[in-house]
C-alpha cells in the first residue's frame, strides 16, 4: 500500500514536467487528426446505419412510438449519433493506450530511472519491437473481450462496468510489461509481475475507469452534437493524460519494486563467515598437544 500511494502521486507530479506534457503533444496531435479524418470519411454513413437498425429493432421503435405520444418524435436523430460514440469510444481508448504506449512510454521510463533510479542496471529483458508485439496482442485480446461483450451493454449497470475492466485489464498488460522492459531481466520481470499481479490490476482498472470520463461528455446530448468540434479534442487529451499517467504509475511503482528485489538479493546473497571454532577443552589429567597436525 505505502509503494501504490507512492508511487501514484509521483505520477501526478511528473505529469506537470515540462517534458512529459511535451511529449503529450504527439499522440495528441496524431488522435485529434485521426478522429477528424475518420469522421469527415464515415461519420453520416456510420450515423445513418445505425439508424436504420435501430428503426429495423422491435423495442427501439416501440420506444420511439412512446416518445411521440409524448411530444418528442426527433428523439432517434440524437440517440442514432449517441449510440455510434458509444461503440466508436473503445476504439479511441486503445487507440490512445497504444500510442501512449509507443510513443511516451520509453521516454517516461528513461526519464523516472534518470531522476529516482540512476544506479539502476539496465538488464533489457524487452525491446521495442517486443513490446510493439506484446501490446498488439493485448489489444486483440481486449478487443475480442469488448465485441464479446457489447450485447451485455443494454444492461445499464453493465455497459459502465464491462468496457472500463476490459480497459484496466489492457492497461495493466502493456505498462506492466513496457516499464520493465528496459530494466529488468525476463526472470526479474515475470517474479515481479507475479509477486504484484493483484496492485498492478487493480492500477490498470482504476486507470480504466479514469479513461472512461471523457464518455461522461457524450450524456450532454444535443449539446455535445452542438459542440463536437470542440469537445472532441477535449476528450482526446483527457485520454491520452489518463494513460501518461498510467505509464508514469506503472513505471514509479515496478522501478522501485526492482531496486527493492534486487537488494534483497543482494541481502540474501552475503555469506556471513562462520565463528572460528572453540579451542579444545583441556580434561584434568589429560594433556593436549595444541600443535600435533592429523595425519590422513
Amino acid at each position: 500500500m505505502r509503494r501504490l500511494v507512492d508511487s501514484s502521486w509521483r505520477a501526478v507530479a511528473y505529469c506537470l514536467h515540462p517534458k512529459v506534457v511535451a511529449l503529450s503533444v504527439l499522440p495528441l496531435v496524431l488522435m485529434v487528426a485521426a478522429s477528424f479524418l475518420l469522421g469527415y470519411l464515415f461519420w453520416d454513413a456510420a450515423v445513418s446505419a445505425m439508424l436504420r437498425w435501430l428503426e429495423g429493432w422491435a423495442p427501439f421503435v416501440w420506444a420511439m412510438q412512446w416518445m411521440t405520444t409524448l411530444g418528442l418524435p426527433e428523439v432517434k436523430t440524437l440517440l442514432a449519433p449517441l449510440f455510434v460514440l458509444v461503440l466508436v469510444t473503445p476504439l479511441i481508448v486503445l487507440l490512445a493506450l497504444l500510442l501512449v504506449a509507443l510513443l511516451m512510454t520509453p521516454a517516461i521510463v528513461d526519464l523516472v530511472a534518470q531522476r529516482r533510479f540512476p544506479d539502476l542496471q539496465r538488464l533489457r529483458g524487452g525491446n521495442f519491437w517486443g513490446s510493439v508485439v506484446w501490446s498488439l496482442w493485448s489489444t486483440v485480446l481486449a478487443l475480442l473481450a469488448l465485441v464479446a461483450s457489447i450485447p451485455l451493454w443494454l444492461i445499464p449497470p453493465l455497459v459502465l462496468i464491462l468496457p472500463p475492466l476490459i480497459w484496466g485489464w489492457l492497461t495493466y498488460r502493456v505498462f506492466a510489461f513496457d516499464a520493465l522492459a528496459e530494466h529488468a531481466s525476463v526472470a526479474e520481470r515475470r517474479e515481479l509481475i507475479g509477486q504484484h499481479r493483484w496492485a498492478l490490476l487493480g492500477m490498470g482498472v482504476l486507470c480504466g475507469y479514469l479513461g472512461a470520463a471523457p464518455s461522461l461528455l457524450w450524456a450532454s446530448g444535443a449539446v455535445f452534437i452542438a459542440l463536437a468540434p470542440l469537445l472532441v479534442p477535449l476528450a482526446v487529451w483527457i485520454y491520452a493524460l489518463m494513460f501518461a499517467f498510467a505509464a508514469l504509475w506503472f513505471t514509479h511503482y515496478l522501478l522501485a519494486a526492482l531496486a527493492d528485489l534486487r537488494r534483497q538479493r543482494q541481502t540474501d546473497e552475503t555469506v556471513v563467515p562462520p565463528p572460528e571454532p572453540a579451542p579444545p577443552r583441556a580434561v584434568p589429567g589429560e594433556v593436549i598437544d595444541v600443535t600435533a597436525k592429523e595425519i590422513p
